[in-house]
């Protein structure tokens, strides 16, 4: 399944995806932008990808869209949607998507980073949204979703000025999840997955759609939904299974805090 432009391993219920155009800070092509496409429709229903992964190789995670392409011209150069929509792709894979943010997360690649359900950052890691910058609007949501994350004043101070902030302004303002060292982000990243990825499937997919259904709707409306029969027994699991694993997450949550 893997492209020269993305690489993709699978481990223990883990899938990473890696953008291979380091050279051109994984900027995102035409080319790498139907194999994302395509890789994560494979994935959907892959038992071996039940929590993906998306990374950079070398010193970027994603520079944005490539715009030495779009301005070269040709059929498709500025296309961003259909088989090139990466960001509805990642939407619309069912599981947990962890963004490891190696390096610069830029515009379009700072959009793809906001696709993903949480971000991890090495402490080489820089976002910015140059669209004002570049004279480009945004197509993919970043106008919408970092103010909704961040907030609406440094949302503006981040997209109104192209400005850079760095991994630890990033997690003080809760924009990402954790900062690590560069040599332990993919071992951070994979920890965490494997977490997510020994849970329950049906439970794992519908737990994420269960909180993001809900985050789209106010309080009032988002708490029936929590109680509504789309997510009771999602399982079907017998009393003597759901004992099971409540002993086994009990001993687990011991485990961890010794």
């Amino acid at each position: 399944m893997s492209s020269s432009t993305l690489e993709i391993t699978k481990k223990d219920g883990v899938a990473t995806l890696t953008l291979n155009r380091p050279k051109a800070m994984n900027a995102l092509s035409q080319e790498l932008r139907r194999a994302l496409v395509d890789a994560l429709e494979a994935l959907e229903n892959d038992d071996e990808a039940r929590v993906l992964i998306v990374t950079g190789a070398g010193r970027a995670f994603c520079a944005g869209l490539d715009l030495k392409e779009m301005s070269a011209g040709g059929e498709g150069s500025r296309e961003i949607g259909g088989r090139q929509n990466v960001i509805g792709a990642l939407e619309a894979f069912p599981g947990p998507i962890i963004a490891a943010i190696n390096g610069h997360a830029i515009t379009g690649g700072f959009e793809l980073a906001l696709a993903c359900d949480l971000m991890i950052a090495s402490t080489a890691a820089l976002f910015a949204d140059t669209h004002i910058r570049v004279g480009l609007m945004p197509r993919w949501g970043l106008s919408q979703k970092l103010s909704r994350i961040v907030g609406i004043g440094r949302a503006k101070e981040m997209s109104l000025s192209g400005n850079f902030i760095d991994a630890e302004r990033a997690f003080s303002i809760g924009l990402v999840n954790r900062v690590v060292a560069p040599e332990d982000l993919m071992s951070e990243c994979e920890a965490l997955a494997r977490d997510m990825a020994a849970c329950d499937p049906m439970m794992l997919r519908g737990y994420k759609k269960l909180i993001d259904d809900g985050y789209e709707m106010s309080l009032a409306e988002a708490l029936p939904l929590e109680h509504s029969n789309s997510f009771v027994d999602l399982m079907g699991a017998s009393p003597e299974l759901l004992a099971e694993r409540t002993a086994q997450a009990t001993a687990r949550g011991r485990s961890q805090s010794e």
